[in-house]
This record gives C-alpha cells, sequence and structure tokens, in this order.
C-alpha cells in the first residue's frame, strides 16, 4: 500500500455515523485496489497526527479529505473531489455537481449531516467490519 502523500490521500470520517460508514464502503468498491484513498475515523490517533489542532478546529464531523498537497476539503468539496478522484463515471458527476454554487451544495450537505444519525444510525464500532485486505486501508 503506498504511504500517504506519495500516491494515496486520506479520508476521515465519522466512525459512529451509518451514513459515513456506506459512504467509505462505496468508495472502496470504486477504489478496489486502494490507489486513491486510505481511511481514518475522525476519532482517531491518524487525525489527529496528520491534521494538526489549529487546522482540525471548525471542520465539520462527517467527511474531510486531505489531499496529497495538504489541503483540506470539507462538505460537498470533499464528496466533488473523492468522486474526481475515483474517474470514470463518477468524474462526471463531479463536473456535473462542481457547477452548483458552493453554497447551494453545501447546504444541502449540511441538511443531510444534521439529520445522518437519526436516519442512518449510530456506530459503536470507528471501522465498518471488513476483510483484512480491505481492512490494511484504514489508520487509526
Amino acid at each position: 500500500m503506498p504511504p500517504l502523500g506519495k500516491q494515496t490521500e486520506e479520508i476521515f470520517y465519522d466512525g459512529h455515523c451509518g451514513l459515513c460508514h456506506r459512504a467509505v464502503l462505496f468508495v472502496l468498491r470504486q477504489d478496489p485496489d486502494g490507489q486513491a484513498f486510505r481511511f481514518a475515523p475522525l476519532q482517531g490517533n491518524t487525525f489527529q497526527a496528520l491534521v494538526p489542532y489549529d487546522r482540525r478546529a471548525g471542520l465539520p464531523d462527517s467527511i474531510v479529505i486531505l489531499t496529497r498537497e495538504g489541503a483540506l476539503l470539507v462538505r460537498s468539496d470533499a464528496f466533488i473531489h473523492i468522486f474526481r478522484e475515483l474517474g470514470g463515471g463518477w468524474k462526471l458527476l463531479a463536473a456535473v455537481l462542481g457547477v452548483i454554487p458552493r453554497r447551494v451544495r453545501d447546504a444541502i450537505y449540511d441538511y443531510i449531516a444534521r439529520n445522518r444519525y437519526r436516519v442512518f444510525g449510530r456506530r459503536e464500532e470507528t471501522c465498518p467490519i471488513l476483510s483484512p485486505y480491505l481492512r490494511a486501508r484504514f489508520d487509526r
């Protein structure tokens, strides 16, 4: 597995969110070789180690991307970036979503984020239950 900074980017997610678990499983299916992303819960040590406290303050508690260049992407920008990196038809979806004003995209994102526990449930485990092969793509 390539280390962060070489070829992969880190997706930090709310480890207790059922919707975030589903998003992680979606990305795992679309990136089967693990060339684009690694994963770690926002509640874990990797997030604290890779993202300094002053940059963590004020971030949403759902999905955060740490890019190869060190940028932090949040809300709808994070998902557009994921789609772009996955390539294929997902890249086209990223382009279509990208024309929608960020304020509108983020308002929809924030609405879903506010209701995600009620709709998708809250998990006790911070990582989805996976095979050992897929588990190797997760950081703590």
